[in-house]
């Protein structure tokens, strides 16, 4: 019964049987040697007119169902982040209510949860950098209303307006003046969003992190830590030893984990990473080990997931949400494949049976009957031949 076919780039069709899954084990608490969140996806109803551009229409009891599913191996929630499709297909509205129901979840789960607030909701021409500094407020202010902790995203209106260092200074500083608790910054490459090319005041990384770091020195205790989606480890690993004493870097670089996260004896990498939601029970796994003072088996466990990352991944980058939805499927976590925005569309055929080939390869999908019987339906769809 597990038994699937898999279209291969050469136009052939190889015959696959899906391994049995690995026996991940569950934390008996949280998780204690790294802070680590997993950037939790969206499921679309089904049912629901998700459509390009039409607002989102959310299935909540699955939506909540995964947040539990991450929380029950250890994981942090970060909510409402790229992952969840911010900027491409999930409205305010739907933002909003996400947050406030994921908090409730975590206060009945026992959970930790952060969630982004940003300037999605108003106009894409803002035309001052006070009008960004207000539309932040906004969402800082549900945010903050919710229990969770923020995590200040990057604003595309702001990579717009401003000119400079001193711009980002002058929308970011009176903004950690306010808020309640010390919050996450949020650096994310182009690479995942174009729209974000020269964050910080300029496109040259080495005067966009002296910038970041100008900022952070002074806000030191506001600052939780800073999030970096730059996909360059050796940028991430002198960034971190520059950081002042007390923040945290949380790696969002999904090619380079492992190695970031384990670190290098006197610095490390804590975790906020999208790959976690498609990976959770093996990076619980390796972070128990981790826990335990087990170097050799965190390695082990998390080697298998990282060609799997690197494929979700892959160029176009903004579009591996995609991937997370359909391993979701595939795991049992969702009842369709569809997407907010339609985004089900944006990964061909044969990238996502390549990603079917890794996550067995990582022993990551829980039930192979089910994901072979979802799998042969899609690939009849699709028009693969038998």
């Amino acid at each position: 019964m597990s038994t699937v076919r898999l279209p291969r780039p050469d136009g052939a069709v190889e015959q696959r049987r899906l391994a049995e899954p690995a026996g991940w084990s569950r934390p008996a608490g949280p998780i204690t040697s790294r802070i680590a969140f997993a950037a939790a996806h969206v499921v679309a109803d089904p049912l629901g007119d998700n459509t390009p551009g039409a607002p989102a229409v959310v299935d909540w009891e699955a939506t909540l169902a995964f947040r539990r599913h991450l929380w029950s191996y250890g994981l942090g929630v970060a909510e409402a982040m790229d992952t969840a499709q911010r900027g491409m297909g999930l409205d305010w509205a739907s933002t909003r209510e996400l947050i406030a129901r994921s908090a409730a979840a975590a206060r009945e789960a026992g959970g930790r949860i952060a969630a982004g607030a940003g300037t999605d909701h108003a106009p894409a021409d803002l035309a001052s950098l006070d009008e960004v500094t207000a539309a932040y407020r906004t969402q800082i202010e549900v945010v903050e209303a919710s229990g969770a902790q923020v995590i200040l995203m990057a604003s595309r209106q702001l990579a717009r307006l401003a000119r400079g260092p001193e711009d980002y200074a002058k929308v970011y500083a009176p903004l950690l003046d306010e808020v309640s608790g010390p919050v996450i910054l949020h650096w994310l490459g182009p690479m995942f969003d174009p729209a974000l090319d020269g964050y910080w005041g300029s496109p040259e990384v080495p005067a966009a992190t002296a910038a970041l770091l100008d900022l952070i020195g002074g806000y030191a205790g506001k600052v939780d830590g800073i999030k970096v989606s730059l996909l360059d480890a050796g940028h991430e690993r002198r960034l971190r030893a520059a950081l002042p004493a007390g923040v945290r870097l949380y790696t969002g670089d999904d090619f380079n984990y492992p190695e970031l996260i384990r670190g290098d004896g006197t610095h490390h990498s804590d975790a906020l990473l999208g790959v976690f939601a498609a990976i959770a029970p093996a990076a619980s796994a390796a972070l128990q080990a981790l826990d335990a003072g087990d170097p050799a088996r965190y390695d082990e466990t998390f080697a298998p997931t990282l060609p799997l990352a690197r494929h979700l991944f892959a160029a176009p980058t903004w579009y591996y949400k995609t991937g997370i939805a359909f391993l979701a499927w595939l795991c049992g976590h969702q009842p369709g494949f569809t997407m907010v925005g339609g985004l089900q569309s944006a990964r061909s055929v044969l990238h996502l049976a390549e990603l079917v080939r890794l996550a067995d390869d990582a022993r990551l999908l829980p039930d192979p009957d089910l994901a072979a019987a979802r799998l042969r339906a899609f690939l009849d769809v699709a028009g693969v031949p038998r």
